[in-house]
């Protein structure tokens, strides 16, 4: 059984989505909270597998409470929810490390995406992944020679796969390799770089590609 926080402001909704969470039997929501404050006071206490939350709300942002823990829990997964398409949040979610992006509508999504990122998994929907080499177009004037970094030919593939939102299996599949095998060539690939995780990751190669 997986342990949520829940953060919505919307009271309606925060009551569906625990119903929604619940249902499956998987997860176990333990607080609900209204506020980014709030999030944070109860991620402390609870320390839960997800924190489940809304990127708008008001007095203290989803976004800006995000940040706060994972400064002071870097290992925090947190999956952000909205109804928003803006392209400001995605790119701030990706930067400060949260472990997913999806919106709201998606009802059928949330419960999936929440034990994925129970697992260790990074989890943004299809159509925010989709978005993000379009955002990361505009690169900054210091780029990256990855070859520099030591990438090695093959270790630069994995990097294209991730950047187009392959999961281990889908990039097994298409290299023809064993998961175990890319799961070590992502470790590797994380230490060169300094990284933490395949969404960074991701950015990365957008970003200097």
């Amino acid at each position: 059984m997986k342990t949520v926080i829940l953060v919505d402001d919307d009271q309606l909704v925060t009551i569906s989505l625990k119903t929604i969470l619940e249902n499956g039997g998987n997860i176990s929501v333990i607080a609900v909270g209204n506020d980014g404050e709030e999030a944070m006071a109860l991620y402390k206490q609870y320390k839960p597998d997800v924190l489940l939350m809304d990127i708008q709300m008001q007095q203290r942002s989803g976004l800006s409470a995000a940040e706060e823990i994972l400064k002071m829990d870097s290992e925090a997964k947190i999956l952000l929810l909205t109804t928003f398409r803006d392209d400001e949040y995605i790119v701030k979610a990706l930067n400060i490390g949260a472990k997913g992006y999806i919106l709201k509508q998606d009802f059928e999504a949330i419960e999936p995406a929440v034990l994925a990122v129970a697992g260790g998994q990074t989890v943004f929907g299809g159509e925010v992944m989709g978005r993000i080499p379009a955002l990361m177009e505009q690169k900054t004037e210091e780029t990256c020679d990855f070859t520099e970094q030591g990438i090695t030919e093959k270790e630069m593939e994995i990097i294209e796969q991730i950047a187009e939102g392959l999961n281990n299996k889908e990039i097994a599949e298409k290299l023809c390799l064993s998961e175990g095998t890319v799961r070590n060539y992502l470790s590797i690939i994380l230490e060169k770089l300094q990284l933490r995780d395949r969404t960074q990751l991701a950015v990365y190669y957008w970003k200097n590609k």
